[in-house]
């Protein structure tokens, strides 16, 4: 089969190559997939640079997020069965082939395209355990969310619309507005030309966002410190903008709010369960209408460095996905 690689950390059109390597085969407790497309994401980026969390040992296949059929079961796995169209989650899936574990594959929602279900799981999960589990929402709550119009952002936008609460969406240029609107954003603020502070206090009467949800990090945390209601909760999911920042406990207390941390793939190892229970409430709502993942673009499979790099400049909106089965 055909796979890309990382070979060396650095920028991913500098680093990644497309090799044949022997089809994998499962194990018990293991899913084999032939994979029909596969969603690009930010720890895509981090992986080629050697900067995720996780750092799998050179040369590793990226990608983190797909849609596939079902070739093979290992021996043990039965809620899935050969033939079934699936989305799964785990690292190693550009290729055209890949195996994952029994807990990382679910059912796609039948009414996704192939390219809509390779986004299905890690936007969406990640939205679903920022607003619910860590957070806590409840209806009639105000959610700011950064980095609006993109992958994380405009799912949490849905979730947290569908979920009854007002949602304010931070963009970072104009370009970006309408993205998320369409996401459902009640306000839209564009942080190139408006004061992100002000902004959110106009649009919640002065008292600041019960819940913020932050992929961005860096500076976007600090403004969403200043912005932040009275025992509201600000979940920190990523450092999109480059930059890790430090929590200040003292304006935590002073301010009487709390800073959550959401780190998805820990709830994917330790709790299968209730990402399981996730995917069962984010699919109805995908079969009610009320959320839909927002496909920008499709590449080839051979084009798939150039979409990763793409994401990385941080011009895209919604989610870019690379197509590897005709």
């Amino acid at each position: 089969m055909r796979a890309w690689h990382v070979e060396r950390y650095g920028e991913p059109v500098d680093v990644l190559r497309l090799v044949t390597v022997d089809d994998p085969e499962p194990g018990p407790g293991q899913v084999l997939v032939r994979v029909r497309a596969v969603a690009v994401n930010f720890p895509d980026v981090l992986l080629a640079r050697g900067q995720y969390q996780e750092r799998p040992p050179l040369p590793f296949v990226p990608g983190i997020e797909l849609c596939g059929d079902v070739l093979a079961l290992g021996e043990g796995v039965d809620h899935v069965a050969v033939g079934d169209r699936v989305v799964g989650s785990r690292i190693g899936v550009l290729a055209e082939r890949a195996v994952l574990a029994a807990d990382e594959v679910w059912p796609a929602p039948p009414r996704l395209t192939d390219e809509e279900a390779a986004a299905f799981v890690i936007a969406y999960q990640t939205g679903w355990f920022a607003l619910h589990r860590r957070a806590g929402l409840r209806a009639g709550e105000t959610v700011l969310v950064t980095a609006a119009a993109g992958g994380v952002g405009t799912a949490t936008v849905q979730l947290a619309a569908a979920a009854g609460a007002r949602v304010v969406g931070v963009v970072g240029s104009a370009a970006k507005v309408d993205a998320a609107r369409a996401a459902g954003a009640h306000v839209v603020v564009d942080r190139s030309t408006q004061d992100v502070v002000a902004a959110v206090r106009e649009a919640t009467g002065g008292a600041g966002a019960d819940v913020v949800v932050d992929p961005v990090g860096g500076e976007a945390f600090d403004v969403a410190t200043r912005c932040v209601a009275f025992e509201g909760r600000i979940v920190v999911v990523g450092f999109a903008g480059g930059t890790i920042q430090d929590a200040r406990a003292g304006h935590a207390l002073v301010k009487n709010y709390g800073v959550l941390g959401l780190h998805w793939a820990l709830y994917a190892r330790r709790r299968p369960d209730l990402v399981r229970l996730a995917h069962r409430a984010i699919t109805d709502l995908v079969e009610s209408g009320a959320v839909r993942p927002p496909v920008s673009d499709v590449v080839a499979f051979e084009d798939a460095p150039e979409a990763i790099a793409r994401l990385a400049a941080g011009g895209t909106t919604g989610r870019l996905v690379v197509r590897v089965a005709p």
